[in-house]
């Protein structure tokens, strides 16, 4: 991770990266898991994305060293929030039709994190159960204080049936509102336009058609 840092600085035309290691089981733990990694990364146009992937030595050296790798290709739809101080989405497109994934990140005041992590175990065994949700995994910059969940639904009307529904989920949202629980939140969707590699060996999306590893 901390040479990945270096050579990320040094790739042209990358406008926003952050590198999160994940929790035990789907993420959404505070247990490290050691195994699983995500480089999120932004760029000005697919072209270039799909050029620097393939050709930048810092993934060439992740892929070679990984066991199994998947990269989600996303287009922005909606974004509001700061992410270090930096707005990094910029959503310029709607959303089309068919899966689309979600993004939240917060940094937890510290005097919060009980809270936070005494309500996580409830809502990871909710949205495990639930049958339409696609993906799902946390992730965070820093251990504990950093964290980002990213999920895949199949469309906008079971990810906003699951935001709505009464439960641990919308019990900690209200809590987070009404306790001020963050220091600074991010929240986005996106148009999954593609995808490479595997995730357990299978391919977790129902796309129509999907680009070759």
């Amino acid at each position: 991770m901390a040479t990945a840092r270096l050579a990320l600085r040094r790739i042209p035309a990358l406008q926003f990266w952050k590198l999160c290691g994940s929790g035990t089981g789907e993420g959404f733990t505070p247990v490290p898991n050691t195994s699983v990694w995500a480089i999120l990364t932004v760029w000005p146009d697919q072209a270039t994305a799909d050029a620097q992937l393939q050709s930048a030595g810092v993934f060439q050296k992740w892929r070679a060293r990984a066991d199994e790798h998947w990269t989600l290709h996303l287009q922005p739809t909606s974004a509001r929030g700061t992410w270090a101080g930096q707005t990094p989405f910029r959503a310029d497109a709607e959303y089309e039709h068919g899966p689309l994934a979600a993004l939240t990140r917060a940094t937890i005041k510290p005097r919060i994190l009980p809270k936070f992590w005494g309500r996580v175990p409830d809502i990871s065994d909710v949205i495990g159960d639930d049958p339409n949700v696609l993906f799902k995994i946390g992730i965070g910059e820093l251990p504990w204080l950093h964290q980002v969940t990213f999920s895949v639904w199949p469309n906008t009307t079971a990810m906003a049936d699951f935001a709505r529904r009464d439960g641990p989920h919308a019990r900690a949202i209200r809590a987070v509102r009404d306790g001020d629980w963050f220091k600074e939140e991010l929240y986005a969707r996106f148009n999954i336009v593609g995808d490479t590699g595997s995730w357990g060996d299978a391919n977790p999306l129902p796309l129509p058609e999907r680009s070759t590893p």
